[in-house]
């Protein structure tokens, strides 16, 4: 009876399987084991599984048995650190994980130590761990080989489906099978395939002998021989059926810096997992490595340096690629720009540092979309290309191609690829049926004909296996599918811009958004609000020092250190809210001890300021600083508590020097229980707590489109997947509106500031918001503190505003991005959710409403309605995100003109900057301005010391689209460089304006 193909691909794979009982020949148990010191038997339980566990033993190898054929085998209960350590002091390690349980050893004496955790790769805990296995086995090369290569003729068959080569492989895999003369013998047969599935399941095994016999010498030639012969036959084939496509592939092992385990796990798992690539280089020639992460490399020089200079050897010899550029592989939604920057500069630097070399592919495999900020941050920092697979992951609409150009918000562009394995992504396989797959969905192979493909276990690290290696060798041979060699990132992306220069490329123009995860701009907020604390502090840390520089202080020092806690928070996982609440609470203190230390150094160069202002006969003086290059009217709050909004305005980058006489509220400030008004605005609060009617005086137009800030909860927010990561589009079909409020009372009534506490209760939670107008105020600041203890719950803010647009604008990093306020199509609707950093801002010609924040990322704008997440909270994987209590504020802003025009920027800056003050006396009155930027209107990145040699660095950026003329000034004696790029070196810049549409400049600024 003939079979079909399906028919004798099953019967392959099952005659296949029977191999792998022949795997070894003989085998010993290991024994005398001990944990924490005291003795551990075979199959015994962990006394504990407490923290960082050591196993010891002592191990003595049969004299008989080949010592290239024996390995070591051990499944220990968890995640390990393996050393052996044989005589003369010489020492192997490995990773030992589900995935790495084999290993070779260099002589017949040593020992054994490790560092165990009772947890598995995705931080998953072993409840019950136990020594499960721990033996030397005689391995038979050649039932091993063949073995192999019969299960990925198997795999190939499956991959390449109805290709004609397909029978023919099959024909050759059943010869090799015929052609082994195989034990029969009952008892060693049942005792060696006892764990087998299927034997498994019976309902009572004979009895088993302990080490039954494995193939006789003859019977070893003979799985020899098939091997060779079943080679030649694959080679015959791959000359009538050649293979189709190639791919480069580099060996990888994504390591999440933090995720379901907090970052000391992480440090583990960095060492198992580069020990396991440092021993698979050792046993190959061929093999490639890449690993991102300066961070992780900084690491390793504190806790293993003798690691560290191991890899750095082998990226000397070409085979260990340390790739990205960056300081971690960060989410790319929230950071500031200058964050980024510093990303890239830090990381770069440590790089040159420690591997004498710079980066030219930016590696994020796995961030929640990309900023259309990015390829421009990626040119000035000497990176060209970039990678990612995170797009495939979209659930609606995908980026039509794999290979292309990534255009910036500014025109910068960066050779970008993605391939589409749908076996793990980027924690690819070495075999045929990942290969054929991955081939056939690379859109870009009429253009290119190699796509790159990232293999080895990742996510919770550890690597490339042995098997993987032998895989590529054996696959060499194999017909139809795709060549795959080992290679480099920066080969491939050499390759590929060689191509690019030929060929007409196509071009994806500005950010990347991902179709999923919407919810990481949510979740944790806790650790967000942190964060932008962080950042603006850092930055107005530098900027106050920087200035005091500038008016004869010592240059400021680095706050290298710190910005690489900042950054190290900005990993994918960590800002994102996608982590384990022990990594929040690692996070958070980290955070509050970057804002701790920048406020000290605000406090010294507020000192050293102060000490070089002109004296002068002001006794009772403030001291405002203005970190920004906006102006900004006068407003403080004090050391007594006394808050000020005046009508004196402070110049951008400068010292202003008050009597404090002389200062009073900035026009009239009237207030009742429901209603704020100023020269600015007149605002009403109704009965149900919300914006009834916010004026805005100048034109006199209603801002408001019926009721503004409305609190909306929505408490089916349970999405299908992902539960930190998602929100389901359908997250508002079952909503409740809080409109009935506790209380509403008029709590301050000052002449400089005004405000009206609204309380609410939801559940078992309360929102308490502090409506609030000062004197000099175009805003209506909303103070919030929330209470929350309601699980799987969104809070919102929907403000619908008398404004027609068919496109907000939404900040990110250096400038701002448009989108789409209707859903004519797809990408519209699936755009429900979406990051904005600072502002959010709904305009027609003429006037426009803003929606500020000071900590919040995921904002929406439906029609005329703009919206901002507040606060969620998801049960995985931490199940009290967010719970208790947290503060914040967010502001609404009619204004006249385009945001630009109107000065949203400005307000927002403010609320998440405000001026920077401090008490004096025996000053003169008056305003110094160091540093002046004149022209057309720019925002300020940064101003910092430089990392090499004297002097400083400023960082500015066009941030609405324009261009124009750009000047400095500075004080005597001081000059400007000509444009340098984010790593402080020379550019040769080419424009026909000053600046350029959201350009990015920058300049050394030193003493002639």
């Amino acid at each position: 009876m003939s079979l079909t193909i399906a028919q004798r691909l099953d019967r392959l794979k099952v005659r296949t399987a029977e191999l792998a009982h022949w795997r070894d020949r003989q085998s010993v148990l290991i024994d005398g084991w001990t944990f924490e010191g005291e003795p551990i038997a075979h199959h015994q339980d962990w006394p504990h599984r407490k923290g960082t566990v050591h196993f010891a033993t002592s191990v003595s190898a049969p004299r008989d048995w080949p010592i290239d054929d024996i390995r070591l085998q051990l499944d220990l209960g968890g995640e390990s650190l393996i050393a052996l350590h044989y005589s003369g002091g010489q020492t192997e390690t490995f990773g030992l994980d589900p995935y790495h349980k084999e290993f070779p050893i260099k002589g017949r004496e040593f020992s054994i130590t490790t560092e165990s955790v009772a947890r598995f790769p995705f931080g998953e805990p072993n409840r019950a761990p136990r020594l499960n296995k721990a033996r030397l086995i005689w391995l038979d090369e050649a039932v091993h080989k063949l073995h192999l290569l019969l299960r990925q003729i198997g795999e190939a068959a499956d991959a390449l489906e109805t290709h004609e080569v397909v029978p023919h492989m099959i024909d050759a895999a059943e010869q090799a099978l015929r052609s082994l003369d195989w034990p029969s013998d009952t008892s060693s047969y049942i005792s060696r395939t006892s764990d087998a599935v299927m034997q498994q399941k019976i309902w009572e095994l004979p009895e088993l002998q302990v080490n039954p016999a494995g193939l006789s010498e003859a019977q070893s030639a003979l799985a020899t021989t098939a091997f060779e012969a079943l080679i030649v036959r694959l080679k015959e084939l791959q000359t009538r059926f050649p293979p189709n496509g190639e791919l480069l592939l580099t060996g990888h092992a994504h390591i999440d810096l933090a995720w379901l385990w907090p970052y000391g796990e992480t440090r583990r798992k960095m060492r198992r997992t580069f020990n396991t690539a440092l021993s698979l280089m050792e046993r190959s020639d061929d093999f490639r490595f890449n690993q991102s992460t300066a961070h992780y490399y900084a690491q390793m020089e504190e806790d293993d340096p003798e690691l560290l200079e191991r890899i750095k050897k082998k990226v000397a010899e070409g085979k260990w690629e340390t790739v990205g550029g960056m300081w971690v592989e960060p989410d790319t939604n929230m950071p500031t720009g200058e964050s980024l920057a510093r990303q890239v500069l830090y990381g770069q630097r440590y790089f040159e540092k420690q591997f004498g070399l710079r980066h030219t592919v930016c590696w994020l495999p796995d961030c929640f979309g990309f900023s259309g900020a990015l390829p421009q941050i990626l040119r000035l920092g000497g990176i060209d290309s970039f990678f990612t697979i995170k797009v495939n992951w979209s659930e609606t609409n995908h980026i039509p191609s794999d290979l292309f150009w990534w255009k910036g918000l500014d025109g910068s562009k960066v050779l970008t690829h993605t391939f589409d394995n749908p076996m793990q992504g980027y924690n690819g396989f070495v075999q045929p049926d990942c290969f054929v797959p991955t081939w056939k969905n690379f859109r870009g192979k009429t253009q290119h004909d190699t796509s790159l493909l990232a293999v080895g276990y990742g996510d919770g690290g550890g690597g490339v296996t042995p098997e993987m290696v032998e895989r590529e060798v054996q696959l060499r041979d194999f017909p139809a599918i795709p060549t795959a060699r080992w290679g480099t990132v920066k080969g491939y992306y050499e390759m590929a811009h060689r191509v690019a220069a030929d060929k007409d490329l196509p071009v994806w123009d500005g950010e990347i958004y991902l179709e999923l995860h919407r919810a990481t701009l949510t979740s944790q907020s806790g650790v967000k609000r942190k964060h932008r604390q962080a950042e603006r502090a850092l930055i107005t840390a530098e900027t106050l020092a920087s200035l005091a520089h500038l008016l004869g202080a010592d240059r400021p020092q680095s706050l290298e250190a710190d910005w690489r806690v900042v950054l190290k928070n900005e990993f994918h996982d960590i800002l994102p809210g996608s982590s384990i609440r022990e990594v929040y609470i690692d996070a958070e203190q980290e955070l509050d001890g970057v804002i701790h230390n920048a406020r000290v150094e605000q406090a010294k160069a507020l000192k050293s300021l102060a000490a070089n202002l002109p004296s002068g006969g002001v006794s009772d003086a403030l001291i405002a600083v203005n970190p920004s290059l906006a102006p900004r009217p006068l407003a403080a709050k004090l050391s007594d508590g006394t808050v000020l909004s005046c009508a004196d305005q402070v110049a951008p980058l400068s010292v202003a020097v008050f009597d404090r006489k002389t200062l009073g509220p900035a026009g009239m400030l009237k207030s009742t229980a429901h209603s704020l008004e100023n020269e600015y605005l007149s605002v009403v609060i109704g009965k149900d707590g919300a914006v009834s009617s916010l004026v805005h005086k100048a034109s006199g137009r209603e801002a408001i489109d019926g009721k503004a800030n409305q609190l909306w909860v929505y408490p089916a927010d349970k999405p299908r997947n992902w539960d930190a990561w998602d929100v389901d589009a359908d997250y508002a079909e079952k909503a409740v509106r809080l409109d009935k409020p506790e209380s509403i009372t008029l709590v301050e009534q000052g002449p400089h500031r005004a405000a009206i506490r609204v309380a609410y209760r939801y559940r078992n939670s309360t929102v308490t918001q502090l409506y609030v107008l000062t004197a000099n105020a175009r805003r209506l600041d909303v103070e919030m503190t929330i209470d929350w203890h309601d699980r799987r719950t969104l809070l919102r803010t929907l403000n619908p505003v008398a404004v027609r647009s068919r496109t907000a604008n939404f900040e990110c990093a250096y400038g701002v991005v448009e989108r789409q306020t209707h859903t004519n199509t797809s990408w519209e609707q699936a755009m429900f959710e979406a990051a904005a950093h600072r502002f959010v801002d709904l305009s027609e010609p003429g006037f426009g409403v803003a929606l500020l924040n000071n900590a919040k990322y995921g904002h929406s704008a439906r029609g005329n309605v703009i919206g901002m997440s507040l606060v969620r909270s998801p049960i995985y994987p931490d199940p009290l995100a967010d719970e208790g209590e947290q503060s914040f504020t967010y502001a609404l802003m009619p204004h006249e003109g385009a945001w630009h025009e109107g000065g949203v920027l400005q307000e927002a800056i403010d609320l998440n900057q405000p001026l920077v003050t401090i008490e004096a006396s025996g000053l003169s009155a008056g305003t110094l301005s160091p540093l002046g930027v004149e022209g057309i209107p720019v925002a300020l990145s940064g101003l910092k010391p430089t990392e090499e040699g004297k002097g400083l660095i400023l960082r500015i950026y066009e941030p609405a689209g324009r261009r124009g003329r750009l000047s400095l000034t500075l004080p005597s004696g001081w000059q400007a460089s000509g444009a340098l790029n984010i790593l402080e070196e020379p550019i040769e810049r080419v424009g026909p304006a000053d600046i350029m549409p959201f350009e990015i400049r920058t300049w050394r600024l030193q003493p002639r």
